[in-house]
């Protein structure tokens, strides 16, 4: 029996559950960094931790018969693919984060009639594309457009998008970022699931039996009574404002000593202190602090002039879009980390030509895990890798070998993690460092090309200085 279970936001809560049920899952805890977990009551239970968003798609496949996430990444899937062999089976009494259609308070917009009568194309944007897709077609939106991103939808309205679906636990308050709510569109709680096939196969009933589950209540689209907008306030022209993104996350902290390096001051981008919508002191430009991953897309979509992100993203979004507006300007130096391809240290194979060579005999499909799925994509084609299946992931990806891959595509530092989880590189891709990229059309734009100079200058005499 296989068991895949939450890291992130529902690991506590999950971790006390399955104490008090007596699984005795050894080392499933917050300060833990074990993937692979072994229950001493129940011999034959193997489980492992991954990130939430990934345990759907690993149950419906069939490489785990059960395992815990919330809702919405259930239905994230489901609506897409309504005929995967996942089922929910009881709600579970913790995990609470329902899904809400948001709206900034300076477009005027009070509900979902607004939007059809106000607007010719409507941008929705969320980390839940597939669910957004199925709201505009279930309100029947004339023209609309979904922007899928890695995280930070809240910062995107009004600028870059009409709506954002966030769920209540992406932000401390709507309130802050100056949306207003116009629908649940989904309840959510986390949720035990299944296998189809596992759970109509297998006795589970001693493992299922001291978990506490209720009926899953059903899905609706709730309007909520019409805000009440603030007076309408004047915001930047998108067409003469430089709009530049800052990186959240790991590259935070070295984006910020690069700026104070370069003698730019951002205010409330600090470690100690962070707004999505940061104070800048240069005129004429406008900050958002978004995902590095999400960048170069919303570079080339005219979203952003500029932006600092990785090398590493700038490279996944050029091997799908290799036409794309989005340019390297400059390298800066920092957030330095090597891309590579890593086997178990269980596979006998040391190099790319063995993994060739073995492709068809030893492995018949190469199973290919990584955040970077078109890297992953280009290489196996590139390498010949005959049959191969890219297996998308969303973090931790080191779990996935050997069991759920074969191999994996990968950034790393300095090489301890692999290790640690007995994986070997086998090939180096590239090294990667955090770059600035620009919208090549916005380069030429009489109205905004000046002050991108100006930046891009500072930024690439900073980064020559080391």
């Amino acid at each position: 029996m296989k068991l895949a279970l939450p890291k992130g936001r529902l690991l506590k809560d999950t971790a006390a559950l399955l104490a008090e049920t007596g699984l005795g899952l050894t080392d499933y805890n917050e300060q833990s960094r074990s993937y692979h977990l072994t229950s001493p009551r129940f011999r034959n239970l193997l489980a492992k931790v991954f990130q939430e968003k990934d345990i759907p798609v690993q149950v419906a496949i069939g490489n785990y018969d059960l395992g815990i996430c919330g809702h919405d990444w259930v239905q994230e899937l489901l609506s897409r693919y309504p005929n995967e062999s996942l089922v929910t089976v009881g709600e579970l009494a913790y995990g609470r984060g329902d899904l809400y259609l948001v709206a900034s308070k300076h477009s005027g917009i009070s509900s979902i009639d607004d939007i059809g009568n106000g607007f010719d194309k409507v941008r929705i944007v969320s980390e839940y594309p597939n669910l957004a897709e199925l709201f505009a077609l279930k309100h029947r939106l004339r023209r609309f457009s979904v922007l899928p991103v890695w995280g930070a939808a809240e910062v995107y309205p009004p600028e870059s998008a009409e709506m954002a679906i966030i769920s209540e636990n992406s932000v401390s308050s709507f309130e802050e970022y100056s949306l207003v709510t116009l629908a649940r569109v989904l309840r959510s709680t986390a949720v035990l699931i299944a296998n189809r096939h596992s759970l109509a196969s297998s006795d589970m009933s001693e493992l299922l039996a001291g978990i506490p589950l209720s009926a899953c209540e059903p899905d609706t689209d709730k309007p909520l009574c019409p805000p009440k907008l603030d007076r309408m306030e004047s915001s930047p022209q998108h067409d003469a404002v430089v709009w530049l993104a800052l990186p959240d996350g790991h590259q935070q902290q070295p984006t910020v000593d690069f700026l104070k390096r370069a003698g730019i001051q951002v205010k409330g981008y600090s470690k100690q202190f962070i707004t999505r919508r940061p104070a800048i002191d240069l005129a004429g430009v406008s900050v958002k602090v978004i995902r590095p991953q999400d960048m170069p897309l919303h570079v080339a979509n005219n979203n952003f002039d500029l932006a600092l992100t990785g090398e590493d993203w700038l490279t996944d979004h050029s091997c799908r879009f290799p036409s794309s507006p989005v340019q390297k300007i400059t390298t800066l130096g920092f957030g330095i980390v090597t891309i590579v391809a890593v086997v178990s240290e269980s596979l006998p194979i040391d190099n790319v030509n063995q993994l060739r060579a073995e492709a068809g005999k030893l492995l018949p499909t190469v199973r290919v895990a990584s955040e970077y799925v078109n890297i992953a994509d280009k290489y196996a084609r590139e390498n010949h890798l005959g049959r191969y299946r890219i297996i998308p992931t969303w973090g931790a990806s080191e779990a996935f070998l050997p069991e759920d891959a074969d191999l994996l595509i990968e950034n790393t530092q300095t090489g301890g993690t692999l290790k640690k989880h007995k994986l070997r590189v086998i090939d180096t891709l590239f090294k990667s460092s955090a770059c600035l990229i620009a919208n090549s059309n916005s380069l030429s734009n009489p109205m905004k090309r000046d002050r991108m100079r100006d930046i891009i200058n500072t930024m690439e005499q900073t980064a020559m200085k080391g």
